[in-house]
């Protein structure tokens, strides 16, 4: 064990040999502290950050009053690449979530001035927007089971060709006549991205998360798609009848067909506006 004196003799060795190896390594340390303690902050996870900044003193000061400064410093880096991965692993689905919305809030932000010109791209949304809640509506008062995504055309490939690739304009009677009992494609989920019906009869990951046993599978599904990608969807109980949006992980029941309708307009405003035209 090293004394005290010969390891400020050793910091200040660290200033007076000064080398730009060391400059990389300072900012590398800075930069992943800093991304780990704003991910758990923005999670409310401050018991966290503090057990996080206890470690790493724990082991920096470890490191300095070692012998072998050589195998002391190595072991540093190592315990402290795997902490760090350890803390993000426990936030992977709200980093990646983090960096979608970043993204698309970029996108729409610097065509914001461009959709105030766009009267013909509102108008078809609108057409959009009323075939969908009508779909909903009918399927709803008939307790017809659906579920819908509205993608930013980030699904994973994996999602939308688990499916039929259908690439149809949107229509109520498109959307009906796919959600019809015994129907082939019914029981999976449709993919609606811009003006496009894109695929049909798609599987989803389930939510992980409690919920009531009322929540069958195509709610665990329309909920467990938003926690691993930045969509939204729409699910239409089969029991009740009942229609639900779920925005990241979170879902709103009783949505009513106005809550809908301004909910779709949202949408396809984000949509159509993004990079001023259809991505179809």
């Amino acid at each position: 064990m090293r004394s005290f004196a010969t390891v400020w003799e050793s910091i200040k060795n660290v200033f007076l040999n000064f080398h730009w190896i060391v400059i990389v390594e300072a900012v590398f340390l800075v930069l992943i502290i800093y991304f780990v303690l704003k991910t758990l902050y923005e999670n409310n996870a401050k018991k966290l950050i503090f057990v996080y900044i206890f470690f790493l003193l724990c082991t920096g000061t470890i490191t300095l009053f070692t012998a072998d400064h050589t195998v002391s410093v190595l072991s540093f880096y190592l315990f402290f690449m795997l902490l760090s991965l350890f803390f993000l692993l426990l936030f992977n689905t709200e980093i990646k979530r983090s960096v979608w919305n970043t993204r698309t809030h970029r996108a729409i932000t610097a065509s914001a001035a461009a959709a105030a010109k766009m009267p013909a791209l509102t108008a078809r949304a609108d057409e959009y927007v009323t075939s969908i809640v009508k779909a909903v509506q009918n399927l709803s008062k008939g307790n017809i089971g659906a579920l819908l995504v509205l993608s930013n055309g980030n699904l994973p490939k994996a999602i939308v060709e688990s499916g039929v690739i259908l690439n149809a304009t949107i229509s109520s009677q498109l959307i009906e006549g796919i959600f019809i009992p015994k129907a082939p494609l019914h029981d999976g989920a449709m993919i609606i991205y811009g003006d496009k019906i894109q695929a049909a009869g798609c599987f989803l990951p389930l939510t992980q998360r409690d919920f009531p046993k009322d929540y069958g599978t195509r709610h665990r599904a329309g909920i467990g798609v938003t926690e691993v990608a930045d969509v939204t969807t729409i699910i239409v109980s089969e029991e009740t009848g009942i229609v639900s949006v779920v925005k990241r992980g979170e879902i709103s029941r009783f949505v009513d067909s106005e809550s809908l309708k301004r909910f779709l307009k949202d949408y396809y405003w984000k949509e159509f506006n993004a990079e001023g035209k259809n991505k179809s």
